[in-house]
């Protein structure tokens, strides 16, 4: 009789079957602290709606969604079998069913619900946890809303369809349809970032603000959306436009999709460069001021890629402390042997400080009074820098506890890792990021004001943060350098900002962790460096998933 050789011993069970709202004490504390403070009464209901889509991220029928996604990427189809171009982009059935219920749970609706922003930040937070890629046509569509205010007639008209809790795919008329999804198209082949230097021009029709477009973007996301935001030169200058993928009458406009981009991570997703040769498009505020009315926009979506990364940490972070529950070795679980748990609260302190920043910069969204516009100004891209940036050795560290279980792709980790740096390079990536800091910093005092009253509410609670404190108003004193140093100096914002947010609201044990590394310098360049008379064990008990 032959020898078992197969019984499985030591192996962790699948992380399936958890409630990723309810299992996450940053989220779910930080949730209720800005809602208990801005209203109270949605406490309940928002407490239901987000453990409801918490529920479903983690179920075993999500995850497979995720999967099946990513294992089966969109196809471009130009043209159909008799030989007239189409331009499609087919997706497998999960991708609409998870696209599907982002749109159904409110994630592209804020801008007109009580908390909107917070509640649809938890939710997007949550819900990417389950799969990344379909998140990018949730944040456009959210984001397009304050740039389509430029002009109150387009908003009127696409507002009610953008923020539709109602997914209908498929390419037919805007009006048709309950609800609608939005693209976004800036960057040009010659000029990335520098949009300033598109080529694609606008001629106008008349004067009702009807143009044609011809030129070529050079990304183009989620090409399959029912109408994008795009920059144009027109003879005024620089100026944006909305683009229907389907005209009123039901002809196609003209969107040449010239091929998908295979990437490195995001392969759920289709991005794509897309040709314009007399597509009909529609401008959104006046000539000229292109930037000035997309940058609303892309403020939006700025902040979504500091929540996809802190999404992102929390799932790498939720997979480490998993793995070492249920893994064994030299006679102990991992997560109570010193070194693995100084690992994992190293870990746990990145995700927490990212995602209570996360919440606090949704909570300003709603607030919407010129003091915390004037702080978002400055927090958002500082935010944007750094914790996309962190997200990437974080994911690393936490694949590695794994071991060589996390390098194969059966663990999930390794689509982590790979969607991992997206967030920092969209959007404008970690320079473009500084220097628009430096921007604000020279142009509009009262940003700067804004960033050091907030960082302020803490002063005195902790040593390491005033000392922090007190060098980052050095640093930003000397303008010798600055646009060299801008990184530095942009880092030391978002850690310091943290800092006070986590004395102020973290446990002790937390706060107490991340000023001695973080911003008091007791650390070491990797994770798991921590000093090791902290209360490590605390940290790591309250990154665990709550029953």
């Amino acid at each position: 009789m032959a020898a078992t050789t197969h019984t499985v011993s030591n192996q962790a069970p699948p992380l399936v079957g958890h409630d990723v709202y309810g299992g996450d004490h940053a989220l779910t504390e930080g949730v209720e602290r800005h809602l208990a403070s801005a209203d109270p009464e949605l406490l309940g209901d928002v407490r239901e709606e987000l453990t409801t889509l918490g529920r479903a991220a983690g179920s075993a029928q999500a995850q497979e969604w995720g999967e099946q996604a990513n294992a089966h990427p969109p196809e471009l189809r130009t043209h159909d079998r008799y030989g007239n171009r189409i331009d499609e982009v087919d997706f497998h059935p999960a991708w609409h069913r998870l696209l599907g219920h982002a749109v159904t749970s409110g994630l592209t609706d804020a801008w007109g619900r009580p908390a909107g922003h917070l509640r649809r930040a938890a939710g997007f937070f949550v819900w990417s946890q389950a799969e990344a890629g379909h998140g990018c046509p949730v944040s456009m569509t959210h984001a397009a809303v304050p740039a389509l205010r430029a002009d109150p007639e387009l908003a009127a008209e696409w507002e009610p369809r953008l923020t539709s809790h109602v997914y209908e795919r498929g390419l037919r008329p805007a009006g048709e349809k309950a609800g609608v999804l939005f693209g976004m198209g800036m960057t040009e082949k010659q000029g990335g970032s520098d949009v300033r230097a598109n080529t694609t021009s606008a001629a106008a029709l008349d004067a009702s603000g009807e143009y044609l477009l011809t030129g070529h973007k050079w990304f183009c996301s989620a090409p399959m959306c029912d109408g994008f935001l795009v920059l144009a030169q027109a003879p005024g200058g620089l100026t944006c436009f909305l683009v229907p993928r389907v005209l009123p009458d039901g002809t196609r406009n003209v969107f040449a999709i010239q091929r998908l981009k295979e990437k490195l991570g995001n392969r759920s997703n289709a991005s794509s460069e897309v040709e314009f040769d007399g597509t009909w498009a529609r401008r959104v505020g006046e000539e000229g001021r292109g930037v000035r009315t997309i940058i609303e926009m892309v403020a939006a979506t700025r902040l979504d890629c500091v929540i996809g990364s802190a999404s992102l940490m929390r799932q790498a972070l939720t997979q480490a402390v998993h793995h070492t529950e249920h893994r064994s070795a030299f006679g102990a679980p991992l997560i109570d042997q010193p070194l693995m748990r100084n690992v994992l609260a190293d870990l746990a302190l990145e995700s927490e400080a990212a995602t209570t920043l996360t919440l606090r910069l949704a909570a300003a969204y709603d607030a919407g009074t010129d003091q915390e516009k004037a702080f978002l100004r400055l927090a958002v891209p500082a935010a944007k820098y750094w914790v996309t940036k962190r997200c990437t050795p974080m994911v690393a560290e936490a694949l590695e506890c794994l071991g060589g279980n996390g390098y194969v792709e059966e663990s999930g980790m390794p689509r982590l890792l790979r969607e991992s740096p997206l967030n920092s390079i969209w959007e404008g990536s970690g320079n473009v990021q500084a220097l628009d800091v430096l921007r604000a910093l020279q142009r509009e005092p009262h940003a700067l004001n804004a960033f050091l009253t907030e960082v302020g509410l803490a002063r005195g609670a902790d040593h390491r943060l005033d000392s922090a404190i007190k060098g980052l108003l050095t640093e930003l004193a000397d303008l010798d350098g600055i646009e060299a140093r801008a990184r530095r100096v942009v880092e030391r914002m978002a850690l310091v900002l943290q800092g006070s947010l986590l004395v102020r609201w973290a446990p002790p044990a937390v706060a107490d962790a991340f000023c001695a590394s973080r911003l008091g310098g007791d650390w070491g360049a990797a994770f798991g460096t921590l000093p090791h008379s902290l209360d490590l064990g605390a940290v790591v008990e309250r990154a665990r998933i709550a029953h």
